[in-house]
């Protein structure tokens, strides 16, 4: 039961990473792309934008297929947790805790989520554990 509730984390978090990465590098999913999420990130203090949106897309999109597959865990929260961190400090600090007014609640529930499973282990059904 636990490697299965492992595996459950994994997929949802990790899938949804993905999208969100997608967003970022290449526009799916309702995303602005690169040009129209470095603008943002200009926008609130976040230079060079355009490299920090590739960079922001990239740590969340591998991030999230790495830890998807339980592949390298430990990089694949790490990359995760970085972009989350990110998050809490430049966008969602500011606003105090609850995500009813864009505060930083949810981005650290899956910072600890993604911390969580590091430091457990991605379970019997990842790649980790073939390898």
């Amino acid at each position: 039961m636990l490697d299965t509730g492992l595996l459950l984390i994994r997929l949802v978090v990790g899938i949804l990473f993905i999208g969100h990465g997608a967003q970022k590098l290449f526009g799916m999913f309702g995303g602005y792309g690169p040009k129209g999420t470095g603008g943002w990130m200009e926008s609130i203090g976040i230079k060079p934008g355009l490299l920090m949106a590739v960079l922001a897309g990239l740590m969340e999109f591998v991030g999230g297929l790495l830890f998807t597959l339980g592949l390298l865990t430990p990089l694949a929260a790490a990359l995760i947790a970085l972009a989350m961190l990110g998050a809490i400090v430049k966008v969602h600090f500011k606003n105090g805790l609850w995500s009813t007014a864009n505060g930083y609640e949810y981005p650290l529930v899956l910072l600890v989520v993604v911390i969580g499973i590091a430091l457990t282990g991605a379970g019997a059904f990842s790649v980790d554990a073939l390898l």
